[in-house]
């Protein structure tokens, strides 16, 4: 029988923690803490396997949100901006 070592402590530092969840349309949406990686899924078995690919195979660095969890892109998890803010004009990012 083979036996892993566990990951080393700087190894473990570098590895992204991921949350899951469910978005307000009831889609999965996984996401790095730092806004850069993840996206919206069918389900929650594709979720958590992109999630623990990312993450360099530690399920202990995923985290499921049990309320609702919306993708945001651009690298950062500020708050959500009210519904009047966003009803605004588009602009497109390159």
């Amino acid at each position: 029988m083979l036996k892993a070592e566990p990951p080393s402590p700087r190894t473990a530092a570098r590895s992204p923690v991921f949350r899951v969840g469910k978005d307000s349309r009831g889609r999965w949406v996984v996401q790095d803490q730092q806004g850069l990686r993840g996206g919206l899924f069918v389900g929650r078995a594709e979720a958590l396997k992109f999630a623990t690919f990312e993450n360099g195979n530690r399920p202990q660095a995923v985290i499921m949100v049990p309320g609702v969890l919306e993708l945001e892109i651009g690298g950062s998890l500020a708050p959500r901006r009210a519904a009047a803010d966003t009803q605004g004009p588009l602009r497109r990012v390159a």
